[in-house]
């Protein structure tokens, strides 16, 4: 029995010997079948192209290692090529009223070509709405109101109820209870964020093609005679402007840019008398704002803006605030991008 189990034991180790050397070192048995195939690393013949293929049949391309590096460089080239990745875009300026191209300028992608925030958006708006809310509302305690303060009936005896001062709340004319007192609606934003807005909204037009930037000197070309009628004042007020009405109307029809085509805001840096006065009476066609008075929520309403070149330039200085820093690094601080470098130029006649 023990020399039995002594070999069983000697039989086990070496098994277990066995499987313990590496692959390459055990014994493999091929069949026939087996051996006379090409084995998996062997380079295998390309097949003959199919030059039988039938018409109905799509072409598919053979994926060799050159045709995949090569649709890799092209995916690179995609993603290098997406619109977050532009630098700079082109902004053409025209002549008023001719429309007419008179330069080519370059700006920032961070100045015209943002994505849409509608959040950012919202929130410069709301931030504007509560900052133009004047809170003028009050209302008198009844310490505040005028007469005298002294008991109107004895306590008892009257077999009314009990009624105090004349100002009390209680009595016609008296003071009002928890009533409104004047007060600051406006609310906080990031100055940042707010600049972002700016920018973001302007983007949103320039993307749509509605932002329209004109060389400075924006104006209405009233006619000269209709001028010198005015100027001598042989024409009343009531004809004077019910011409300017009609021929404001007629102008922004003839451009697309009237009622029926959701309005158009002007922006100009001061005010000019024949462009703001013409508005003002023909308010249904659009309106026109100076550079101070515009907000984020000018900026959306309309159906497009037509802008000065020197006043769309001063917009997006005064709303870069995200883009420069106070910080100085070897004595330089950042700038932002350049804003407004012309391309081309046409001649003048």
């Amino acid at each position: 029995m023990a020399g039995k189990g002594l070999k069983s034991l000697t039989e086990a180790m070496k098994a277990l010997s066995i499987a313990s050397q590496p692959c390459r070192a055990l014994p493999m048995r091929q069949s026939s079948s087996l051996s006379s195939r090409p084995s998996m690393a062997s380079v295998a013949t390309p097949p003959a192209a199919n030059i039988t293929r039938s018409v109905s049949e799509p072409w598919q391309p053979s994926m060799s290692t050159n045709t995949t590096a090569n649709l890799d460089n092209v995916a690179r080239a995609a993603k290098v090529l997406t619109p977050n990745s532009i630098a700079n875009v082109p902004v053409t300026v025209y002549s008023f009223p001719e429309l007419e191209p008179r330069s080519l300028e370059s700006y920032s992608a961070r100045h015209l070509h943002l994505p849409l925030r509608r959040d950012i958006l919202h929130l410069a708006v709301i931030y504007e709405g509560d900052s133009t809310r004047r809170g003028m509302a009050s209302t008198k305690t009844r310490y505040e109101v005028h007469g005298s303060h002294r008991k109107m009936s004895p306590q008892k005896g009257t077999g009314n109820a009990r009624r105090g001062t004349r100002q009390s709340p209680l009595m016609k004319g008296g003071g009002k209870t928890f009533g409104p007192k004047p007060r600051d609606f406006s609310t906080k934003l990031n100055k940042k964020v707010y600049d972002l807005a700016w920018r973001t909204a302007l983007s949103y037009r320039y993307k749509r093609g509605e932002l329209i930037v004109t060389e400075d000197g924006l104006d209405l070309p009233l006619p000269n005679d209709f001028l010198w009628l005015a100027g001598g004042g042989k024409l009343s007020r009531e004809l004077e402007d019910g011409y300017v009405r009609k021929w404001v109307h007629e102008f922004m029809t003839s451009l697309n840019w009237g009622k029926e085509a959701g309005r158009t805001t002007f922006i100009t840096g001061d005010k000019r008398p024949n462009l703001y006065t013409g508005f003002e009476l023909a308010g249904a066609e659009g309106r026109a704002l100076e550079l101070w008075d515009v907000d984020v929520k000018d900026l959306l309403e309309t159906g497009r803006i037509v802008i000065e070149r020197s006043a769309l330039k001063e917009m997006i200085k005064d709303h870069q605030s995200d883009l420069v820093t106070r910080v100085a690094v070897q004595g330089l601080r950042q700038k932002g991008p350049k804003l407004g470098e012309v391309l081309v130029r046409a001649p003048r006649n």
